[in-house]
């Protein structure tokens, strides 16, 4: 399993790798932040990401893409191993209902494909939500945008870049 995961940034910052949009902004704003990649053979889920990553599950957020009836698209992060409460969401956007994005159109809204969401580096700039338990590790994982690539950054850092709403997420 170790042979699977790079624990630096050298591919990237070495110029050996493309690096990706959300990386690029990191970079711009000079905020600290980690590269970690795995093999990939296709979706993986956050749970999965963790095991490749030897990581906490807790610790690996996954980009949820949701709408809400009133305000539209929305991107919730929580832990890899809970799940979106959708009515919590929905209370906190003042919409009646949300439900989650057709995996489909995630290209078309975000750019990114399932399994590659980043909360950094899309499309659009969407409302952001991140579960409070972020605020207790000193470190989350997220997407860089492409599978098999993940950023560990601290969720301050990752909260002032998404201008994300911190919350209770999670059922």
């Amino acid at each position: 399993m170790a042979g699977d995961v790079a624990l630096d940034a050298s591919p990237w910052r070495a110029g050996g790798m493309k690096k990706t949009r959300a990386i690029e902004i990191l970079d711009r704003s000079g905020v600290r932040y980690e590269v970690r990649s795995y093999e990939s053979e296709g979706f993986a889920s956050a749970v999965e990401v963790a095991e490749k990553l030897m990581l906490p599950a807790s610790a690996v957020f996954k980009t949820l893409v949701a709408r809400g009836d009133r305000s539209g698209v929305l991107l919730a992060l929580v832990p890899g191993d809970q799940t979106l409460s959708l009515r919590k969401l929905a209370h906190l956007t003042g919409d009646k209902r949300a439900e989650m994005v057709d995996p489909a159109e995630l290209p078309r809204l975000t750019g990114y494909i399932k399994g590659a969401v980043s909360p950094l580096g899309g499309k659009r700039s969407y409302p952001t939500f991140l579960d409070q338990s972020a605020l207790q590790q000193e470190r989350i994982s997220v997407s860089a945008g492409v599978r098999g690539v993940q950023i560990l950054v601290a969720p301050d850092d990752l909260v002032r870049l998404t201008r994300a709403r911190v919350a209770d997420l999670v059922e």
